[in-house]
């Protein structure tokens, strides 16, 4: 897709499970300046968008609405007009009871372009995740989605109940939990069976889905003693027996992990890879990334300067897959490539870092048994010439036990930082209420940054007493203790998996 100033993308961004957004919607969000986004928008879907974008969050739940409609519509114009590229993320489909087509109107009207970008709509999936199809071959020729919560500025209702009651096969209402002995009432009155199956189904496509079973006739009462609230749809029809049959998402119960809320404090542009792995075991994952990636403070002016004889270093140590992608962006900045390196070995910390290394063409030499500094100078003994000059690219803040033990041993060592880790943009308020109200169940670490910036935004590491903390390896758990944070799971392997592996057992 190409950029194009003062274009306003109507973007549909699915009903609640993040991975069930369009390509063309992430490649809308890939170019925004400016990102306006619902309630019910998984925030995980905001990281495909430049972190430098500007973030405006309009959510509305049922009597309490950050902005009214009006005011939305307007502020897609005013940006538009601003001449920056604009993406209203909306949940669901723009056009399914999204309110789209109000803001497509205003856009025209001020002659201003726009794009739809259809989403998945919640009154198909939803019941789909349940096990519900609203369509089925003998069952159900025809379905139709209601809104369960018509314009209370109206003045009399538009629903056509003496037809819909009778007249359709499945029935989805869309935000009817609060309204339902409306709904049920009028249903029964125009002649629908008050013992037709139905269900309701709250967070759909999302782990903490849940479904209740009922009828039309006692939807309301269950509701209500089940303490269901929005968000929600209610399926009316004979299709929801079928759930017996073909129900799968709830069997995902059975995954390890099934049920834990678990928090991810990796950097927004990391976190995808440990995420989809907790996911993949059942666990819902919340993102708070403490962390950010940020250039160094000298601008480079170390790297640089060090790769203007990089041909020099008799070896290269890198300590992260971070340092490397650095490395060779500046590397590649100045007009040089792989073959500016010589005959340098080079040391690599982890897999990750080793992989990373590869997509440069560059196969590590040494790869220590133990993924910290204190395996990489075992693993070089006896591997430096005498008088090593040796470059580690690297994080502007880290340990000094690897250039100091490495001058100690007779090397010449240049420390350059690549890049700086900086506390990431994270609503500290709300993050701590959620640790406070035990509503998570597991924190996890990757690095000493995470901990102490986590620590930082939060207020206090006594807002982490009573959750379980789970560290990447011994460093990161040091880290920790010294912060008066005693780690439940150290991972054996310090890597990724290792971790996962960790929380799993």
């Amino acid at each position: 897709m190409t950029y194009m100033a003062g274009m306003v993308y109507l973007v549909g961004a699915g009903p609640g499970d993040y991975r069930l957004i369009s390509m063309k919607a992430v490649d809308c969000l890939k170019m925004a300046d400016v990102v306006v986004y619902d309630r019910l928008a998984d925030d995980r879907i905001l990281r495909w968008a430049p972190e430098d974008a500007e973030f405006i969050y309009v959510g509305k739940a049922s009597s309490n609405h950050t902005m009214k409609q009006e005011d939305i519509n307007q502020l897609l114009v005013d940006k538009a007009k601003e001449g920056k590229c604009v993406v209203r993320l909306k949940g669901g489909d723009p056009f399914v009871f999204g309110r789209g087509g109000e803001e497509g109107l205003l856009l025209r009207e001020n002659n201003l372009p726009f794009e739809i970008v259809p989403g998945i709509t919640s009154a198909i999936s939803v019941p789909a995740y349940a096990g519900i199809p609203v369509t089925h071959r003998a069952v159900a020729t025809s379905f139709a989605v209601v809104t369960g919560h018509e314009d209370p500025t109206k003045g009399k209702s538009n629903m056509r109940w003496e037809h819909l009651a009778t007249g359709v096969d499945t029935l989805v209402f869309l935000m009817g939990v609060a309204n339902l002995p409306h709904i049920t009432g009028k249903l029964i009155e125009n002649g629908r069976s008050a013992d037709t199956p139905a269900a309701v189904i709250r967070w759909g496509t999302k782990p903490e889905q849940r479904t209740l079973i009922t009828t039309v006739g006692k939807a309301a009462e269950d509701v209500a003693k089940n303490g269901i609230k929005p968000p929600a749809i209610f399926i009316v029809g004979e299709v929801v027996k079928l759930r017996d049959s073909l129900q799968w998402f709830d069997n995902l119960s059975q995954r390890p992990l099934f049920g834990k809320r678990i928090l991810v404090t990796r950097a927004r542009s990391q976190a995808s890879k440990l995420t989809a792995k907790l996911e993949k075991l059942g666990a819902e994952v919340l993102e708070a990334p403490a962390i950010s990636m940020a250039d160094p403070a000298d601008n480079y002016a170390a790297l640089d300067k060090a790769i203007d004889h990089v041909a020099d270093y008799h070896w290269l140590i890198f300590t992260s897959a971070n340092g490397v992608g650095r490395f060779f962006a500046r590397l590649f900045k100045a007009g040089k490539d792989a073959r500016a390196l010589g005959y340098a070995k080079i040391a690599a910390i982890g897999l990750a870092t080793a992989e990373k290394l590869k997509q440069y063409g560059l196969v590590a030499d040494v790869i220590p048994q133990e993924y910290r500094a204190e395996g990489v100078l075992e693993a070089l003994k006896g591997k430096l010439p005498p008088h090593a000059k040796i470059l580690i690219p690297r994080a502007e803040e880290a340990r000094e036990v690897l250039p100091d033990t490495l001058r100690e041993m007779g090397a010449e060592v240049e420390v350059a930082p690549a890049y700086r880790t900086i506390c990431g943009q994270v609503d500290g308020e709300a993050l701590a209420a959620e640790l406070k109200e035990g509503n998570i169940d597991l924190v996890t670490f990757t690095s000493s940054s995470t901990v102490k910036n986590l620590v930082n935004i939060i207020g206090s590491a006594e807002v982490l007493k009573g959750v379980k903390t789970a560290c990447i390896g011994p460093v990161t758990a040091d880290t920790a203790k010294s912060l008066g944070i005693e780690p439940d799971i150290i991972a054996k392997e310090y890597t990724i998996d290792g971790l996962v592996e960790a929380i799993c057992k």
